[in-house]
C-alpha cells in the first residue's frame, strides 16, 4: 500500500481567507478566555502580526486588522469538503485531525505517477482556497507524519521507512499521535530528541513508566502492527458553506467565493461519476436584517459537470438579483448526481470547433432576462390545432401527448392566429385529405369545431392547409402554411 497525506497546516486560518478576493489583513484567534493569535495571512505578517501575540498587541500593531475566533467546526466542513473532492484521484480515504490520506497505490498508473498525481493534487487544493502539504508513505501514520515535519517526502518500505521516521522530532509524537505532554517531557527527559533516539530506548523501560502508548505509535507507523482506518464516504447530498470575512453586497466578491465552492462541487461530481441538471446557491445575509437567507435555483439547461458553465449561470443571476442585505456566506446545494459519461473522443481528429448548446443559450437567457420572459412550444393532447400547443417554460419537464397514439397527418410549419375565408379551391388543387376534426364541445359552442381538412396547392405553387366547415354555410378557410 502506498498513503498520500495531504495536511493543511493552515486551515484554521484558510476557513477564512479562502472566501476573500481583497489582501486586507486578517487573523485567528484561539479560544476563551486568554484568545491569542492562532494565524495570520501575509498581510497581517508584514504588519508584525503572529502566532502567540494576544489580541490587544495584535491590534496595536495593525489597527485596521480584522480578527475572527476559530471555528473548529467549520474546520471539520472544510476537511469533509476536502476528502469529497480528493475521491477523484482514489476511493480510499480516511480524515486525521487536520489531513486527509489518500491510499493510491492503484491511481499511480492512472496519473502517471507520483510526481504528476502531486501536481494535480496541489493544484485542485488550490483551487479551493487551501494549501497543502503532501508526503508518501506505507503507512497512513508515517505518512502523516512527514507530511507535519517532512513534507514533500517519498518513501518506501525498509530502511528507507525508518529512517525518515527516525529523523522526525519528538513533537511529531503529540502532533499526529495525540501524546500528552508528560510523556514528551518524559522521554526528553531520558535524552531523547528524535524518534530514533526513542526507538533505541528498551520497550520494557518505557512500558514501565506509562509510556506504552510510545510503543504502540512507533509500531504502527514502522508497519509492524495493523493500523485501520475507517473510510471516508463522500456525502449523497453535496452541501458547501463559505463564510464570507465580511458581509459584503459586491457580485465580484460573490463569485470570487462561488468558485471556491464550485471547485468542491467539481470534485464530488467526478468521484461519483455523475452530472447536475441544476442546483442551489444559498446567501446568507447578516442577522436580524431582513431575510434570513435567499435562495436562487440555478438550472443548467443539461446534465453536466462544466464549472464554467456553472459559473456562467450564477453571474448572470447574481446581475439581476437585488439583494435584500450584505451577505455574510455562501452554501452550495445539490442532490445525489445523475450517471453522466464522459466525453468522447472524435475517431478523425475535427476543427476542433464544439457545436452549439441550444440548452446553455436557453438556460443563459432564463438567468438574465427571468423565468417569466422566456417561452417555447410544446405539444397538448388536442385535437383542435388552435388547441393542440402550449406555451411552455424552457428546461422543465414539457407535457407530453399520450403514448401509443398514431401519428397525426402532416401539419403545416405556420398556423394562422384565426382561419382567413376563402373560395372553394378547384378540385384538381386539392392534393390529400380530407381528414375530419370534429371535436371541443365541452369548451362551448364557440370552440366546438367540425371541419374537414386538405392540403391544397395554391397558382404560385405553395402547400397550404384548408378545410370546409361541415356545417352550414358549409365555408372554406386557409388555416396555414407548408412552405
Amino acid at each position: 500500500m502506498l498513503w498520500c497525506a495531504l495536511y493543511l497546516p493552515d486551515l484554521a486560518l484558510q476557513v477564512f481567507t479562502r472566501g476573500r478576493s481583497d489582501s486586507a489583513p486578517l487573523a485567528v484567534l484561539g479560544p476563551r478566555p486568554r484568545q491569542r493569535v492562532v494565524g495570520a495571512c501575509p498581510a497581517a505578517v508584514a504588519c508584525g502580526v503572529e502566532p502567540g501575540l494576544g489580541r490587544a498587541g495584535a491590534l496595536a500593531l495593525a489597527p485596521a486588522l480584522l480578527l475572527v475566533d476559530r471555528d473548529p467546526g467549520l474546520e471539520r466542513a472544510a476537511l469533509v469538503e476536502v476528502a469529497s473532492w480528493a475521491a477523484r484521484f482514489t476511493p480510499s480515504i480516511s480524515l486525521d485531525s487536520s489531513a486527509v490520506l489518500l491510499e493510491v497505490q492503484a491511481s499511480l498508473r492512472l496519473f502517471g505517477g507520483v510526481p504528476p498525481l502531486c501536481e494535480a493534487i496541489l493544484g485542485g487544493l488550490g483551487e479551493l482556497g487551501f494549501d497543502g502539504r503532501l508526503a508518501f508513505a506505507p503507512t497512513p501514520l508515517a505518512a502523516c507524519w512527514l507530511a507535519r515535519f517532512a513534507p514533500g517526502s517519498q518513501v518506501c518500505e525498509g530502511p528507507a521507512l525508518l529512517a525518515a521516521i527516525d529523523a522526525l522530532p519528538l513533537a511529531a509524537l503529540a502532533d499526529g499521535g495525540g501524546l500528552d505532554a508528560a510523556t514528551l517531557e518524559l522521554l526528553s527527559g531520558v535524552g531523547a530528541a528524535c524518534l530514533g533516539d526513542v526507538r533505541r530506548l528498551p520497550r520494557s523501560g518505557l512500558a514501565r513508566r506509562q509510556a506504552r502508548q510510545v510503543i504502540d505509535l512507533l509500531d504502527r507507523a514502522c508497519g509492524q502492527t495493523p493500523d485501520p482506518r475507517p473510510w471516508f464516504a463522500p456525502p449523497e447530498r453535496y452541501t458547501g458553506r463559505l463564510p464570507l470575512p465580511a458581509p459584503t453586497d459586491q457580485v465580484e466578491s460573490l463569485l470570487f467565493g462561488l468558485r471556491r465552492l464550485l471547485g468542491g462541487l467539481s470534485g464530488w461530481l467526478e468521484a461519483r461519476h455523475g452530472g447536475l441538471e441544476a442546483f442551489t446557491l444559498v446567501l446568507e445575509h447578516e442577522r436580524n436584517k431582513h431575510e434570513a437567507e435567499t435562495r436562487i435555483e440555478i438550472i443548467l439547461g443539461a446534465l453536466c459537470r462544466d464549472m464554467a458553465r456553472c459559473q456562467l449561470l450564477a453571474r448572470e443571476h447574481l446581475s439581476r438579483l437585488p439583494l435584500v442585505a450584505p451577505v455574510e456566506a455562501l452554501r452550495l446545494e445539490a442532490d445525489a448526481p445523475q450517471p453522466l459519461a464522459p466525453p468522447g473522443a472524435d475517431l478523425f481528429d475535427g476543427d476542433g470547433t464544439r457545436p452549439a448548446d441550444p440548452g446553455l443559450l436557453l438556460a443563459t437567457l432564463k438567468a438574465r432576462l427571468g423565468d417569466g420572459s422566456v417561452r417555447c412550444l410544446a405539444v397538448h393532447s388536442d385535437h383542435r390545432p388552435e388547441q393542440a400547443w402550449r406555451h411552455h417554460v424552457p428546461l422543465q419537464n414539457p407535457p407530453r401527448a399520450q403514448a401509443g397514439r398514431p401519428a397525426p397527418p402532416p401539419r403545416p410549419l405556420w398556423l394562422l392566429a384565426l382561419p382567413r375565408p376563402i373560395s372553394q379551391p378547384a378540385p384538381d388543387a386539392l392534393l390529400a385529405g380530407p381528414e375530419r376534426i370534429e371535436s371541443g364541445w365541452w369548451d362551448g359552442e364557440a370552440a366546438d369545431v367540425c371541419r374537414d381538412y386538405f392540403v391544397a396547392r395554391r397558382p404560385d405553387h405553395s402547400l397550404v392547409w384548408v378545410f370546409r366547415e361541415r356545417r352550414a354555410p358549409h365555408g372554406w378557410f386557409l388555416h396555414g402554411y407548408f412552405a
